[in-house]
Parts: structure tokens; sequence; C-alpha cells
């Protein structure tokens, strides 16, 4: 199914195909969202590490590949590549949003220069690659990114990254509420669970940004 029709959600079921999409190199910019250490570990308990392993093998088998992938295609084609990544910057995190100080899965305590917080070894950054670093779900809220990205000239933005439904999503909201295009990579992306996931991309479909697959956004740079 083409990107023009997949991921419909009630209120555009109906509606009209959009136009195609044709990227600029030199005024997009790909980010990557919070693809970091700590999210690929065991959990607390076997019974719980046991419940994610359906998120690790989409992780290990088709998202870390696939945006290794974007990022080379990326990079051969001028596109710049940007990072973000949670990360507080005081070691006891009162920098925080309240977020990520209540109890429960989004409660995170990650040191800026701790090897939980950085970026996958199979992604990881270039010296002169731009990483936000943020305390909140939104990569825009509390971060100079939206300045960067007006300073370089950034037009359109392709996310991919997780969460669909967290941080990927509170991502993209902004990014559109600043009339940034975006392009929200589907088989780069990943939720919890493929329901979460699929879920969150019908909701933000066609109003926050259009879903894409990966052969069909490198397709759109040319």
């Amino acid at each position: 199914m083409s990107w023009k029709t997949a991921y419909r959600s009630f209120y555009y079921a109906n509606a009209e195909e959009p136009a195609d999409i044709k990227l600029d190199p030199q005024t997009t910019a790909l980010l990557v969202i919070d693809i970091q250490n700590t999210y690929l570990e065991d959990k607390d308990t076997p019974e719980e590490t046991a419940r994610w392993q359906p998120f690790y093998s989409r992780m290990r088998e088709t998202v870390i590949p696939n945006t290794a992938k974007l990022i080379a295609e990326c990079r051969a084609r001028g596109v710049e590549v940007i990072y973000a990544r949670i990360a507080c910057l005081k070691n006891d995190g009162r920098d925080r949003s309240l977020s990520q100080k209540k109890p429960g899965f989004n409660y995170l305590l990650l040191p800026k220069d701790r090897e939980d917080g950085q970026i996958v070894p199979e992604l990881a950054p270039l010296a002169d690659d731009i990483t936000i670093i943020k305390t909140t779900d939104s990569a825009l809220t509390g971060t100079n990114l939206r300045l960067i990205l007006h300073n370089m000239g950034i037009k359109d933005v392709i996310c991919a990254g997780i969460f669909t439904d967290q941080c990927v999503s509170s991502t993209v909201r902004s990014l559109a509420d600043e009339s940034f295009g975006v392009v929200v990579v589907d088989d780069c992306s990943a939720a919890a669970t493929m329901e979460l996931h699929r879920h969150e991309l019908e909701i933000i479909n066609m109003i926050y940004c259009h879903v894409v697959q990966l052969d069909e956004v490198v397709g759109f740079l040319g």
C-alpha cells in the first residue's frame, strides 16, 4: 500500500490523495529520536524482559538496521543528520521535566555522560553531527532545535526513532506547529507494541506529518 492511502484515520478516510513529496536535501534534516542504549537493556525481572521481547526484536531486526540505512542515504545526499536523546544535565536529575520524574515507565534518570543514555553504537553520531539533549518528550520543547533548524534553512524534517506514541509523536506535533513539513518513517520507528505504533501513526498521519516507508522516503530525496 502506498503512503498516500496507508494509515488513514477516521478524519482522513475519504480525503483526496496528497500530492507527491519532493524533499530538497539542502533544506531537509533527518531527526533520529531517542534510540538510546537504555531502551535495549533487559528489564528488572525476567518476566518484564520477556514482555518486552517483541519490541527488542523490532528494534534489532527492523528499526536499527533501517535507520542505519536511512542515515547513510541522507549523508550521501547531503541531508543534515541530527540526533535527539533524553538526558539530564544534573546527575541528580533536578533539571528533568515532570513527566520524567513521575513513577512508572516514563521515570528516567539519565545523566548526559552515562553510557546508557548514549545513542546506540550502530547509529552513533559523527563528530560534526548535532545532538540535542532534552528533558522532555518533544525535541523542540526547552531546546534550541527550533533555532538550529531555522538557522540552517531547514524546511522539512524526516523523523525516525522511539517511542512512536510518546517522544516521536510529541516532536512531530511540535514541528508541525512550527510549520515544518514532517515525514515519519514507519519502518524506522517503534512503540512498545505494534498496536500502539500503528494507532499513533494513524492519529498523526496527514495532519501533523506524512507516514512513509524507508524506500519511499529515499525516493523523495531523488
